[in-house]
């Protein structure tokens, strides 16, 4: 089968580049290159066999081929973009190995680009000179003086053969900083110093964020942007922007997207959205070849670079500063049409309302350009259900010597898939939910579950016995006809009938315990229950399995929130600070709830009916990064996850499944369950949580 991204054969590495291995002084310390150590080739396997890994996480994409990756021409001295941190002693280099904050010098690095290492040995001794003298660019130190704490290069070429010239940034503490006039002569000292250099600029760094740069910008000498050519097009560079750290690399993703993208009609020009556009690239790298391209990005400076560079090159581009989310609902309010959407979002991926604001538009093909391949599958099987399906992946390796990897994916609009089906019978179905849908039809939302089984033969009418939230995933059970809910709600109703669900929530509760607190609903207090058996600790924080006694509204969420541990990703009840570095840092874009587990008495025969549905992909790798594969391999031999299909039913003299990896004995059992009894009034406390530094990109430059 030809693959959507077909522009041109891209050569397989021959021997001696697969054999190739790349040497380093800096390689024990530095945290830059951490798989530097391995052959070229065995770096490409390692980095297919990430996007493989994250695919097959997922049931909706067992089908989905992952080429082999596109490798580099240049493995070495092809980083055209650099941020760089500063340290006492005139370094200027990386994070070490094994996390922290040691700054390990590399005055020898293998891969810079020869102009941003020529610039980067200049600033090594104006460093030195002015830690010495007390000067502006002396570095900073937490516990003494100095202002410099950073510094973020970039290379632009304003044709393929041209000269290389340097942009630089110096990020400095704020608080530190009172002299720009000081600055402005450190800067004329530095062009005059280093031919390479057309424009220097200050960054203001704000007090202990993670971020390496701050948000506000000053030029103190020179241009303000600069032209940079990307394979046919050109683009304005400017201070802080992002760009793609290897440019011939990045011309191949460009062809990529013209080949799949353009269409082959002649004498037709296709109408693209660029999402998350940054300064244009991708925008104007279509516009080049002929496309009239509307461009969405939310920083303004970069709109403002994108829409200078059309202009000076009599392009049809359009560029919109906006929240994407934002512009995809005004855009589908308005009937907006398009040919084909490209999407380059950072690492987290696209947000779920994003993804679902982009299926309503009038459009039959996205792109979607990824550098994190466990977000990439999380959305690619989010857009599965949303009717949008791919059948190849190509990788490139975007950063050589890391194991990240960029991966480009083409989406074909399809039809809307039937729901999964995990048990059924003459009355009833149970399905598997998948999260971001709706169980029942809500305005915001383009389908629900539903609607998904009802495109199941002999569902037609199915009718929910019981919901999950939106953001929940899980069994769901279906009367086939609506007649039969009653009767089936009753057996839900029933003591012996239990709802087992697996959560993860913010911090190391107690190992088991019972949560006893009435809960409001329209006014009225309702008594309610939930039990929980801590499974597993991951990077401070616990997977719970948690069984309600009753079926409150959000009961789970509001009884775990109330004492102190918050389920990780609810944006009502949970914690704000927690939510983000988990989205940010383990692409956790919904609540940590999945209902792994259905039992209850058939109401007719009498029998016992326990199903159960493993644990979704995006939980699945949250868990991974947030605490390594040997968590997500002690709860798979515990059982602990959910299996594939229903349980057979237990005899009839054992008391359903006691004692089972899965369960969690009934408090009357042993007496042991101690209970956490709170006033309706009391909300609880959120204890304070210590966030990590959040930017790391700067361990791989």
């Amino acid at each position: 089968m030809a693959s959507p991204l077909d522009s041109g054969p891209f050569p397989a590495a021959n021997s001696h580049h697969a054999r190739l291995r790349v040497l380093c002084e800096h390689a024990e310390p530095c945290g830059g290159c951490p798989i530097i150590g391995l052959s070229y080739g065995e770096q490409l396997t390692l980095k297919r066999g990430r996007v493989v890994q994250s695919v097959s996480r997922y049931a909706a994409l067992e089908l989905l081929y992952t080429e082999p990756v596109i490798f580099a021409d240049s493995v070495t001295e092809y980083r055209t973009r650099a941020k760089l941190i500063v340290a006492p002693g005139g370094k200027i280099g990386l994070y070490a190995k094994g996390g922290g904050h040691q700054i390990v010098d590399i005055p020898h690095c293998q891969v810079l680009s020869p102009s941003l290492a020529r610039v980067t040995s200049l600033l090594r001794r104006i460093v030195s000179r002015d830690e010495e003298r007390g000067g502006p660019l002396a570095p900073f130190d937490i516990l003494g003086s100095g202002a410099l704490r950073a510094v973020d290069l970039r290379e632009v070429r304003d044709r393929p053969d041209g000269p290389a010239r340097v942009l630089l940034t110096l990020v400095l503490q704020r608080s530190r900083t009172a002299d720009l006039a000081l600055l402005r002569v450190a800067a004329a000292e530095l062009m005059a110093e280093e031919t390479l250099l057309i424009g220097v600029a200050a960054n203001f760094h704000e007090g202990e964020a993670p971020q390496i740069l701050g948000n506000e910008t000053v030029v103190l000498r020179g241009a303000t942007s600069a032209p940079d050519r990307v394979g046919d097009s050109t683009h304005l560079a400017t201070f802080g922007s992002f760009v793609q750290a290897h440019r011939d690399q990045a011309a191949r993703v460009h062809r990529m997207l013209i080949s799949a993208l353009m269409g082959s009609k002649a004498g037709t020009r296709p109408r693209i959205l660029d999402l998350y556009g940054g300064s244009g690239a991708i925008a104007l790298s279509l516009a080049t070849a002929g496309a009239e391209v509307k461009l969405v990005e939310s920083f303004a400076p970069a709109v403002a670079q994108a829409k200078a560079a059309a202009d000076m090159q009599h392009l049809q581009l359009e560029a919109e500063c906006g929240d994407v989310a934002g512009t995809l609902r005004t855009l589908s309010q308005r009937g907006a049409r398009f040919t084909a959407a490209v999407v380059n979002p950072p690492r987290r991926g696209m947000s779920p309302v994003a993804r679902e604001l982009l299926s309503r538009l009038e459009i039959d093909t996205i792109a979607y350009v990824s550098c994190d391949p466990d977000t990439l599958a999380r959305d690619l099987d989010h857009f599965a259900r949303l009717g949008f399906t791919t059948t190849h992946l190509r990788p490139l390796d975007m950063i050589p010597l890391t194991d990240e990897v960029e991966t480009v994916a083409i989406l074909r609009r399809s039809q809307v898939p039937r729901a999964r089906v995990v048990y059924e019978d003459d009355d009833v179905l149970v399905v598997d939910k998948g999260p971001y849908e709706p169980t029942t039809p809500q305005g915001e939302y383009k389908s629900s579950l539903v609607v998904r089984v009802r495109k199941i033969q002999g569902a037609e009418e199915a009718v929910p016995v019981h919901r999950l939230d939106v953001g929940t995933s899980g069994l769901v059970l279906f009367a086939r006809k609506p007649d039969m809910v009653a009767r089936w709600s009753a057996a839900f109703a029933a003591a012996t009938a239990r709802k087992i669900y697996v959560v993860g929530v913010r911090g190391i509760t107690p190992s088991k315990g019972a949560i006893t607190r009435d809960l409001r609903e329209d006014g009225v207090a309702h008594p309610a229950r939930t039990r929980y058996r801590r499974l597993a600790v991951a990077s401070g924080h616990s997977v719970l399995r948690v069984i309600p006694e009753q079926g409150r509204t959000h009961q789970i969420r509001r009884h775990l929130a109330a004492i102190g541990h918050a389920v990780l990703g609810d944006d009502r009840y949970g914690h704000a600070p927690t939510n983000r570095f988990f989205e940010e840092r383990n692409g956790l874009d919904r609540t940590f709830m999945h209902c792994v587990r259905l039992e209850c008495d058939h109401p007719i025969t009498g029998a016992r009916i326990i199903i159960e549905a493993p644990l979704p992909g995006d939980l699945r790798a949250v868990l991974e990064r947030a605490g390594g594969p040997g968590t997500l391999r002690f709860l798979d031999h515990k059982n602990a996850l959910g299996t594939a299909s229903s349980l057979p039913p237990p005899p009839p003299d054992s008391h359903h499944d006691h004692g089972a990896p899965i369960d969690i004995q009934h408090a009357n059992e042993t007496g042991a369950l101690p209970a956490v009894n709170l006033d309706p009034n009391d909300t609880g406390t959120l204890p304070a949580i210590i966030l990590p530094d959040n930017d790391r990109s700067s361990r791989g430059f």
